[in-house]
């Protein structure tokens, strides 16, 4: 199946759209000049046709048709990336538009598509925490995980942040490297919006630094924070029967991402920090350098480059006088 590496688009259509103008204005002035001699130009016709033909050979050359497939080895210092979703009830908050989690999956899918040669898993927690998709090169799969977050995948409960960081810990654990080969870098991005409820977070903080694992925190949500919604129109309550209200909480994320040696983002009604956490987390460099096998679509753009240039090499060598004395 023919498939093409690049679209069509603006500049090539101005590029054939200037070569068409100026080769007609070319070929006006030809005539206009043969006309007091009694000759029309005839003999240019054919040149007109041959470049025409290697014009457009060059104009597909440079969109890249590409047909079958390729398998290349590919040599990567990859790393492992850990995404921590919260999904309490407070990731419904709308302060964030449409809400906190919806906003949150669609950044999440872009910078899933920025990381090829890496490993992503998908930890999602709220109380508990549960491992919705391995450590994969798969991002299709991951994709496919992503898309389906809601907060009622989890048991209705409180955020902890502790279940999450030691599910990490526990699977860098049973992914140690054999003796004598480096460690693979791990990066955590923790998505939250800060309510910690849970226990003390220092131990766990203080593994994870000797691990060398770097964790990024993204806080979602507003300090002015919103209502919580509810099916049927209703909103969460507190333990005294009033609307209760979630807040972004950042210091309790910033001082997790220091400790280990990370950076805290926000994703705000105002600001959107998600490029800046793409950007830190292609500085982690990997440490332990392998070869992947992967499918690429075979380019076949030399075809119809080489034709061209011969056709042009043509155009050069045989001349034509246009207008006879």
């Amino acid at each position: 199946m023919l498939n093409w590496a690049y679209m069509l688009g603006w500049p090539e259509i101005l590029a054939a759209v200037i070569f068409l103008f100026f080769y007609i204005g070319y070929g006006l002035r030809t005539r206009r000049l043969g006309a007091p001699l009694g000759q029309q130009g005839w003999p240019l016709s054919w040149k007109l046709v041959l470049r025409l033909l290697y014009f457009g050979l060059l104009l597909v050359a440079l969109l890249g048709p590409a047909y079958g497939l390729t398998q290349k080895p590919v040599r990567t210092a990859g790393k492992d990336v850990w995404l921590l979703v919260d999904l309490s009830r407070s990731m419904d908050a709308p302060d964030v538009s449409p809400t906190r989690l919806q906003k949150t999956k669609a950044e999440l899918a872009n910078l899933v598509n920025r990381f090829q040669a890496d490993r992503l898993g998908l930890i999602i927690f709220a109380g508990e925490a549960f491992v919705q998709c391995p450590l994969t090169y798969d991002q299709a799969a991951l994709q496919l995980f992503l898309s389906t977050l809601q907060t009622s995948l989890v048991p209705a409960g409180s955020t902890d942040l502790v279940p999450p960081l030691e599910l990490v810990l526990t699977r860098l654990d049973s992914a140690a490297p054999a003796a004598g080969s480096l460690p693979r870098a791990t990066a955590v991005v923790l998505v939250t919006d800060g309510e910690d409820f849970g226990g003390n977070l220092e131990p766990t903080v203080r593994v994870l630094a000797r691990s060398g694992a770097r964790v990024f925190t993204m806080g979602v949500g507003t300090t002015e924070g919103s209502r919580i919604p509810q099916p049927g129109g209703r909103y969460v309550r507190d333990s005294k029967g009033r609307e209760a209200i979630s807040r972004l909480a950042p210091t309790p994320l910033r001082r997790l991402a220091e400790q280990t040696g990370g950076q805290y983002f926000e994703l705000t009604d105002r600001r959107n920090e998600f490029p800046l956490l793409v950007n830190a987390l292609n500085r982690v460099e990997g440490q332990a350098e392998q070869v992947r096998t992967v499918s690429v679509a075979d380019n076949r753009y030399r075809y119809p480059l080489v034709v061209a240039l011969l056709l042009m090499v043509l155009d050069v060598l045989v001349t034509v006088k246009v207008i006879r004395p």
